[in-house]
């Protein structure tokens, strides 16, 4: 690692998570790998959940399907979003399951040589995005795509708001259940339970559960996950600053009296967007305010003493919670961690040390 600020994954963790809630609901595991893993590393993460035990990974693209793929995944592997017919020879080539969500685009896929394609039927039950609202257009789905000898192995739906509505919760499954019993088939695959339904919600309709945000700690009812992940920079610059000096773009902060003033490698294109100023991050065990505008690649923290360079700073992380993180910067902890920038090395935790550094910029010149 060359520029002292990194994404820390601890996949013991991830590990840890898939296990507790596999032991609490006793259902298949599908692991929601979208958006490279939330942004902390596809195959990596994928392989530390198999390793727990889960038994597929959901993904939210063709593109997102075929680099696991070509990372050397050769599992269960299923797109959540939406596919183009005109891909269906890519789909069947790599094996990758993709969701009926629309009696037209069944339609269309019929057209072609769809024999084998692997399907799950995705039933819309009030998040009004993708899926068949239809129980009529559903039945009609469902016998299309058989008739024509593709693989329909599964079908789900997907809560609202799982993390805050119950009762919402609750009229999904109901309806949900309601269509799948009425479509009298033997799906290998009934799955609703998001992340937080999968450890709020009784019910053993469902025999798979599907878990994106969970498996790196963040839950809005168990608290017994273990919080996987750590965003750290550190000072590269220390100076100590006369009263009355601005600091940073458009000298939004004027120091009251001499100050310290530390720069740390981190900015809105890696994620650590300007919003943040005025935020505290930890350094030496120390609260420190971001003063000034964030810059691109670049941030100015007020350090309330001397201090030396090269000391780690903690944006969020063990004693930053990434859900107060996202709390005042009036998002979601999905949010955050997704925008992290790609030029931030990746730090993967095994076994309790260090196992591999990934920078997407290095690996471009291999």
């Amino acid at each position: 690692m060359y520029r002292k600020t990194w994404f820390e994954i601890n996949l013991d963790a991830i590990e840890e998570n898939v296990k507790y809630i596999k032991q609490k609901n006793k259902k298949k595991f599908i692991a929601v790998l979208k958006a490279n893993a939330y942004g902390c590393g596809d195959i990596q993460v994928a392989q530390a959940v198999l390793e727990a035990g889960a038994e597929m990974i959901a993904v939210s693209s063709v593109e997102e399907a075929l680099s696991l793929r070509k990372e050397g995944y050769e599992g269960e592997l299923l797109i959540l979003g939406t596919t183009n017919p005109s891909d269906l020879q890519v789909l069947k080539e790599y094996h990758i399951t993709t969701n009926a969500y629309s009696l037209e685009w069944v339609k269309k896929v019929i057209q072609l040589d769809c024999e084998g394609l692997k399907v799950h039927l995705k039933v819309d039950t009030g998040m009004n995005r993708i899926g068949s609202k239809s129980l009529d257009d559903t039945k009609e789905m469902l016998e299309l795509l058989v008739n024509h000898g593709c693989k329909v192995e599964g079908i789900f739906t997907h809560f609202a708001c799982a993390d805050s509505n119950t009762t919402m919760t609750q009229t999904q499954f109901q309806l949900f259940k309601d269509t799948v019993e009425a479509l009298d088939y033997t799906f290998e695959w009934i799955h609703c339970d998001n992340s937080d339904a999968s450890v709020s919600l009784e019910e053993d309709f469902s025999n798979a559960c599907r878990v994106g945000i969970s498996l790196y700690g963040i839950s809005a009812y168990e608290k017994s996950l273990n919080h996987a992940l750590s965003f750290y920079t550190t000072l590269v610059h220390v100076k100590k600053v006369q009263p009355n000096e601005t600091i940073g773009y458009g000298a939004t902060y004027t120091t009251e009296k001499e100050e310290w003033i530390g720069t740390i490698p981190v900015g809105y294109a890696d994620g650590f967007i300007r919003a943040n100023q005025d935020r505290y991050l930890l350094c030496n065990d120390q609260l420190c305010r971001v003063v000034g505008r964030v810059c691109m690649d670049q941030a100015m923290i007020l350090l309330p003493e001397k201090m030396e360079v090269g000391s780690i700073v903690e944006i969020f992380g063990p004693h930053l919670s990434l859900e107060k993180m996202a709390e005042d910067l009036h998002t979601i902890p999905y949010e955050i961690i997704c925008l992290i920038s790609p030029r931030v090395t990746r730090r993967y935790i095994k076994n309790h040390q260090v196992i591999r550094e990934d920078n997407v910029l290095l690996e471009l010149h291999r």
